[in-house]
Formats: structure tokens, C-alpha cells, sequence
């Protein structure tokens, strides 16, 4: 009974702090369901939208927030902070691990940790997410879930873990997250009494532009993990499963060209031809031409000729 307590007790404070478990590389890959608890709830009050009405207001706002949490996966949890495809101010690195932590995909230094993992054993045994080693769920959803990959492998990003503040992201990783659904709220809120005619509220808002565009945006990015690996093309011969799908292309701002990424993953580009459309590319271009973000990383044209890609 004791041991059951203590398990519940670390189970919930992990909810909040992610430091409460140090790193366990011996334990098993399977769910840990105390832990999933949050994960479960945020999909099951995607059901709240059947009671909380919908509105224009509201569907723009979600939308509006799944474009641009999925640019900070992109661009910044991705391109940044894993491969370090670009350079910024540290200010600037706050401002884009805080955006990235709002999508509710866990702290920048434990995004970029595993990332790098994935990179290192490509659809090998040790690839936390490869579906030919661990089948297409497992690693879509499952792999998330377990506490074998709970914890944050700091020795994977000593760039990232000098700053203290980009630590204290990764381990209350839920503080941004709770602060944009108060936002989100308390926007509706002024929108009820000042704007009734948009016919949208503090709840609605949560419910749309928090529960569900947060649910849609983390399985649009796992398909990069899941389906970029099973169905698509391969231009570059990479040793891996990796996969250019134009459609998750579309879907995750310019991901899909997985293949190329595998190819050379150091790239600010994912997309090497010009038919191979990246949206995240050409933001983070405009950052670069603002000042903002510096010295992007090419494509290095031997790799560019080696299929014809201008």
C-alpha cells in the first residue's frame, strides 16, 4: 500500500514538475497510464465542443493557433533547437522555446533530446518512435506514453541545458500551456461582453482554440513520425525508413519532405526543389531578413545536384 501511494504521488507531482524522476534507461517501453492521466483528459474534452457551441471566432482562433504552434514546432522545437539550423539572440531562443511550449509537446530541451536520439538510430532498435521496429501506433502515440521516454537526456543537449531558463521550460512544462488557456478565456470573456455579436465565450474559446486545435496539431506532427516512415518516396538513399510525403507536407508547414530532412538534417530547408513547397522555410527566411534569426543553413549544392534540385 505504502509503495502504491509513493508510485500515485510521484505519478501526479510529474504532472507538474518533470524532475520529480531522474532518467531510467532500464525501464520498459509500455505505457505508464498514472502519468498519461492529463494526456488521456485533454483528448477526451475534445468532446466539451458538443456542448460548447462553435462560432466563426472560434474556428479562427483555432485555426489561427494550430498554424502558429505548428510553425514553433517546426521552425523553432525542430529546426532550432534539435539541429541547430539557424542562429538567434538568447532572448529570441526564450521567446521561441516559450511559443514551442505552448503546443503542449513538452519542454524544448526534452523535444530536442529525443529528436536527436531519433537521428542518431534511425529505425534502428534504439529509435524511441521507428515503426518498423515498434509498429505504426506505438510509434505515432504509444512511445510518448511510456516512462522509458519520459525524462529529459540532458548529456543530448549540453548546447541547450546552460541556460537555466530553458531548463525551467522543460521541467514545468505545462506552465505556458495553462497560461494560454487562461488567455484564451479570458479573451472570450471580454469578447462575450464587449463583441456579443461574435457568439463565442471564455469556454468556447478554451474548448477550440486550446482542447481541440491542441489535439490536432500534436497528431499532425506525429504523422512525421509515424507515416514519413511507412508511406511516400525516397529521393536520397538516407538507411533509414524516412519517407517525402508532399500531403504531411502540407499539413505540418513543410515536415513531410522527411526524406530530404534524413538526408541532411542540418538544413534550415526541407524542401530542396523548388516544387517542394516549405512554408516554415519561408518564415523563417522573413525572421532572417527582420533581424531576428541569422546565418540559415543551406542545402549543400552538391546534395542539390545530385537531384536536380535548384
Amino acid at each position: 500500500m505504502k509503495s502504491f501511494v509513493s508510485t500515485t504521488k510521484a505519478a501526479v507531482l510529474r504532472w507538474f514538475d518533470t524532475s520529480v524522476d531522474p532518467p531510467d534507461s532500464a525501464a520498459e517501453a509500455r505505457v505508464d497510464w498514472l502519468r498519461t492521466v492529463p494526456f488521456l483528459l485533454l483528448h477526451l474534452a475534445c468532446l466539451l465542443a458538443l456542448g460548447s457551441g462553435v462560432s466563426a471566432t472560434a474556428l479562427w482562433i483555432a485555426g489561427g493557433l494550430y498554424a502558429v504552434r505548428m510553425f514553433a514546432i517546426t521552425g523553432f522545437y525542430h529546426r532550432y533547437f534539435s539541429h541547430r539550423a539557424f542562429k538567434t539572440s538568447r532572448a529570441w531562443q526564450f521567446v521561441f522555446a516559450v511559443a514551442g511550449a505552448s503546443a503542449v509537446q513538452r519542454g524544448p530541451l526534452w523535444w530536442a533530446a529525443h529528436h536527436r536520439r531519433h537521428h542518431r538510430c534511425a529505425d534502428g532498435p534504439e529509435d524511441p518512435h521507428s515503426p518498423k521496429e515498434h509498429g505504426l501506433l506505438w510509434s505515432h502515440v504509444g512511445w510518448i506514453t511510456s516512462k522509458k521516454h519520459f525524462a529529459t537526456d540532458l548529456d543530448a543537449v549540453p548546447d541547450l541545458a546552460r541556460y537555466p531558463e530553458l531548463r525551467f521550460l522543460d521541467r514545468f512544462d505545462t506552465v505556458v500551456p495553462f497560461a494560454l488557456a487562461a488567455a484564451l478565456y479570458g479573451l472570450g470573456a471580454a469578447l462575450e461582453r464587449f463583441a456579443p455579436s461574435l457568439g463565442t465565450n471564455g469556454f468556447q474559446l478554451v474548448v477550440w482554440g486550446f482542447v481541440v486545435s491542441t489535439v490536432v496539431l500534436f497528431h499532425a506532427t506525429c504523422t512525421i513520425n509515424s507515416i514519413a516512415h511507412r508511406f511516400g518516396h525516397q529521393p536520397f538513399s538516407t538507411g533509414d525508413e524516412s519517407r517525402n510525403n508532399a500531403l504531411l507536407a502540407v499539413i505540418t508547414l513543410g515536415e513531410g519532405w522527411h526524406n530530404n530532412h534524413h538526408a541532411y538534417p542540418h538544413s534550415a530547408a526541407q524542401g530542396f526543389r523548388w516544387f517542394e513547397f516549405d512554408p516554415t522555410y519561408l518564415v523563417l527566411r522573413g525572421l532572417a531578413a527582420l533581424g531576428v534569426i541569422h546565418d540559415l543553413r543551406p542545402v549543400p549544392i552538391a546534395l542539390r545536384r545530385a537531384r536536380g534540385a535548384s
